[in-house]
């Protein structure tokens, strides 16, 4: 089938303005982020940062166990991430606590009326972007009479379309408008690298891709592959937050000072929720991308015997495949099994998260073998 050139030209027009409001709302998340305040979780911690003339009682509190979000289960809380005791003023220097909110929330009653405004101009961007992103999708498939994730270039844009997809899905359950930054960068630096580096031209699929499991198998694996993404970026914050914490139960218990440098991050770190909540965020996230990525292998195995007469032949797409999946099953292992939280859980994420880095990035771009058609020659 002839390639429609005004439909393809259209969907790269559309790609391109999606990226606009995607860095448009970026902005907006990051003003907001930068000039309110969010909800009592992210606050809390720093009313440990007490000063030296603290009581003792208030100094050596016992710590109360953070809550987890709303509505999570035993092996999703995070609970061994204690939140620093309270205290009664915060150190000279550092930003004290907001109050009100949930744990996880953002607090919309406590936001300063302008960056509020700036907050939801975010979200409606955001929202515009994505709907001019599934548009550059949906028009790439037309004019090139097919699936539109055919390559690199296409499964990027859908990787990141879904990150997105995740993001808007979170802010229907809750408002988490301070995620919002953390999101829209890697996936604009995602989508800059996909539609110049990895960019090909509309055209028809290669022969090995000619068939209904590309509709079944890729579709499974992108949707798996943007929901790790924005675990990943979870899994990054909770590693911030949680040092923070810490650093604040060190100045509470006498055994540390507040530095220069905890007051001039302190205005941005203080504004993430609890380490707990987004760990149990990361796990969520993780649990649901799970059995999708485990569907995509099964499928895969499938379809390569379809293709090549066998399931398994441990070629560098399926064994960083396998690996990708071992290392998310062992997250979810070990939260289950030996109660993995806080830092080592994180540290098994992130290996995870590079495993496939790995396999679509190195194996597509590097490596040789049966699924060479899918790099940026394909």
């Amino acid at each position: 089938m002839a390639v429609n050139e005004g439909l393809a030209s259209l969907s790269d027009h559309l790609y391109g303005g999606a990226m606009a409001l995607y860095a448009a709302g970026m902005l907006g998340y990051a003003a907001e982020f930068a000039f309110s305040r969010f909800g009592r979780a992210g606050a809390e911690a720093e009313a440990a940062t007490t000063s030296a003339t603290a009581t003792p009682a208030t100094a050596t509190a016992k710590p109360a166990r953070e809550p987890a979000l709303v509505g999570a289960t035993a092996a999703g809380a995070a609970g061994d991430v204690p939140a620093p005791a309270k205290a009664a003023a915060p150190a000279a220097g550092v930003a004290g606590p907001a109050s009100g909110g949930s744990d996880f929330d953002g607090a919309d009653d406590e936001q300063p009326a302008r960056a509020l405004l700036v907050g939801r101009i975010a979200v409606v961007l955001t929202v515009l972007g994505w709907a001019l992103h599934l548009s550059s999708v949906v028009t790439r498939g037309f004019a090139a009479g097919r699936v539109p994730w055919g390559n690199m270039y296409e499964f990027s844009s859908m990787i990141c379309l879904i990150a997105i997809s995740a993001f808007l899905v979170l802010l229907v359950r809750f408002d988490v408008r301070w995620l919002g930054v953390f999101v829209t960068f890697p996936v604009l630096v995602y989508m800059g690298l996909a539609g110049t580096v990895l960019y090909v031209a509309a055209g028809p699929l290669v022969p090995a891709l000619n068939s209904y499991w590309l509709k079944i198998h890729v579709v499974a694996a992108i949707l798996a592959s943007g929901i790790y993404l924005v675990s990943a970026v979870t899994t990054v914050l909770f590693l911030v937050k949680n040092r923070w914490e810490h650093q604040l139960a060190e100045v509470a218990a006498g055994r540390a000072e507040v530095t220069a440098a905890m007051r001039s991050r302190g205005g941005i770190v203080m504004k993430l929720p609890a380490a707990a909540s987004l760990d149990t965020l990361t796990y969520r996230l993780i649990a649901l991308g799970f059995p999708v990525w485990t569907f995509a292998v099964i499928a895969g195995a499938i379809w390569a015997e379809a293709a090549w007469g066998r399931y398994w032949g441990w070629d560098p797409k399926e064994t960083w495949s396998f690996i990708t999946w071992v290392c998310y099953a062992a997250y979810l292992h070990a939260r289950a099994t030996a109660g993995w939280r806080g830092k080592k859980a994180a540290a098994v994420s992130l290996v995870a998260f590079s495993a496939l880095f790995v396999d679509y990035y190195v194996v597509n771009l590097f490596l040789t073998g049966l699924h060479s058609y899918a790099g940026v020659s394909a």
